[in-house]
C-alpha cells in the first residue's frame, strides 16, 4: 500500500510473532493476531496488560523487539508512523484551539494536497452530525462534541485502519454510552477497520464485533462478546469480564452430558459441553445474575445446583438491581444480583438464605485460581543494561 494512499474500505491487520521488551520487563510475549478488514475489534484488559503497547506498535510509535506487522497484506514493520495507512484517536482530543472545526478536520488533507479538502471535511462532519458547527472553535464545543471532531479528523483521511486509544475515557457516563452507540454506527457506515483499546468491559462489549481479553502480554481469550461472557476460558477472563462465583474441587462423577464437582462437600453439576476440563481438580463458576436467592430451602432438582443454608452479610442497592453477599459455611462467599422488581430487598443483612442456579448456566475453566504467571519478570541488571544501550544507539542513529 503506497504511502499517502487512502483506503475506500478498511484493510485487515495481522500481527505475527510480536514481542516487545522494555528495560526490566516484557510487555508483549509472542502475540499472533489477525483482525479482518471492516471489523470493529476491541483489545480489552487492565493497565499494564500490553494493549496500549500493541496499539502503539501498530501505529508505528514503538518498534517491536521481534515479529512482523502487516496491514492489508503489506509488511509495515519498518515503516515510519506517518507513512502507515493508520490514524489514531486518543483520549485527549488534541484539537488546534486557534483553528475552526472545519479547519481542524481538513488540516491533514490540505497538508497532503488532497483535492476538495473542504468538501471532504464537511462530509466527515456530517457523518458525526456536527457540520452545523463547522465554523466554531474547539473551546466552544462540549467534550462529547470535541471527541466527535477528533473522530471526523481521523476518518476524513480514509485510513485503512483506525486506532482508538481509550477515546471515551474523559466523557461522563451518559455521554460515554451515547458515544459508544454512535461510534459503532459510524464504523458500520464508513466500513473502516477499527481497533479499539479499552479497560472498560461494557464499552468493549457494546461496540466490538470481536473482543480479545489481554493479560500479561498475551491474549487470554478472543471471540464475540456474548461468547466470552457466557463461556469464559480462564479465571482471569471470568473475573475481569464481569463478575463470577468460582468454586474449586475434584470431579467425582462424569457422564456424557455433565460433570459433578465436589466443592467443599457441595456437589455442583456443570454441563460437559460448558466445561474445559472433565477430570481431576477443576475450577467451575456461575455469573451472579444467574443465581437465585431463596428465603426457604428450595426443592431439590437435578436441573439446579443448590447451596445453603447461608447468611446474607451485605446488601447493596444499585438501582436496577441489588447485590447480595452470601456466605455459605465451607464454600465461601457468593455474589448474587437480583433485579429490583419489588419495592424492597428480598432479604436483609443477617438473614438465613439458600442460593441456586440452573445447571445449564454454569461453566468450567481451563485453569486454576493459583495458576503460575505466564512469564517471569525480566528484571536482571544485564538485560536492563542491554535494552538501555539499544535504546541509546537507536536515538543516536535518528539524530
Amino acid at each position: 500500500m503506497p504511502a499517502g494512499a487512502f483506503a475506500e474500505r478498511g484493510a485487515d491487520l495481522e500481527l505475527v510473532g510480536i514481542q516487545k521488551r522494555f528495560p526490566g520487563f516484557t510487555a508483549i510475549d509472542e502475540l499472533d493476531l489477525t483482525i479482518p478488514a471492516g471489523s470493529f475489534f476491541a483489545l480489552l484488559g487492565p493497565s499494564g496488560c500490553g494493549k496500549t503497547t500493541t496499539l502503539r506498535l501498530v501505529a508505528g510509535l514503538e518498534e517491536p523487539t521481534r515479529g512482523r506487522i502487516l496491514i492489508g497484506g503489506v509488511d509495515v514493520t519498518d515503516t515510519k508512523a506517518h507513512e502507515r495507512p493508520v490514524n489514531t484517536v486518543f483520549q485527549s482530543y488534541a484539537l488546534f484551539p486557534h483553528m475552526s472545526i472545519i479547519e481542524n478536520v481538513s488540516f491533514g488533507l490540505k497538508r497532503r494536497r488532497i483535492a476538495d479538502a473542504a468538501g471532504r471535511a464537511h462530509e466527515a462532519l456530517r457523518l458525526v452530525e456536527l457540520d452545523h458547527l463547522a465554523q466554531r472553535r474547539p473551546q466552544q464545543l462540549s467534550g462529547g462534541q470535541q471527541q466527535r471532531v477528533a473522530l471526523a479528523r481521523a476518518i476524513v483521511n480514509r485510513p485503512a485502519l483506525l486506532l482508538l486509544d481509550e477515546p471515551l475515557g474523559a466523557l461522563d457516563l451518559k455521554l460515554r454510552r451515547q458515544m459508544q452507540l454512535e461510534l459503532k454506527t459510524i464504523q458500520e457506515e464508513v466500513g473502516l477497520t477499527f481497533l479499539h483499546v479499552t479497560h472498560d468491559q461494557e464499552e468493549a462489549m457494546t461496540m466490538a464485533d470481536t473482543v480479545a481479553v489481554m493479560n500479561k502480554g498475551a491474549i487470554e481469550q478472543m471471540g464475540p462478546p456474548a461468547e466470552l461472557y457466557e463461556s469464559p476460558r480462564t479465571v482471569f477472563v471470568a473475573n475481569f469480564l464481569g463478575q463470577s462465583n468460582l468454586f474449586s474441587g475434584d470431579v467425582v462423577d462424569s457422564t456424557g452430558t455433565a460433570i459433578t464437582v465436589d466443592a467443599a462437600g457441595a456437589r455442583l453439576v456443570v454441563p460437559t459441553a460448558r466445561a474445559r476440563r472433565h477430570q481431576g481438580s477443576v475450577t467451575i463458576g456461575v455469573r451472579p445474575e444467574k443465581v437465585a436467592l431463596h428465603r426457604e430451602a428450595p426443592v431439590e432438582s437435578a436441573e439446579r445446583n443448590v447451596l445453603g443454608p447461608g447468611h446474607v452479610i451485605d446488601v447493596s442497592f444499585s438501582g436496577v438491581s441489588t447485590q447480595y453477599l452470601v456466605t455459605v459455611p465451607g464454600v465461601g462467599t457468593l455474589t448474587v444480583f437480583a433485579q429490583n422488581i419489588g419495592s424492597g430487598p428480598v432479604a436483609a443483612e443477617g438473614a438465613e438464605v439458600w442460593v441456586s442456579w440452573d445447571v445449564a448456566h454454569g461453566f468450567g475453566l481451563d485453569d486454576d485460581a493459583d495458576s503460575a504467571p505466564r512469564f517471569a519478570a525480566d528484571d536482571d541488571t544485564e538485560s536492563i543494561a542491554v535494552h538501555r544501550r539499544e535504546a541509546l544507539v537507536a536515538e543516536l542513529e535518528e539524530h
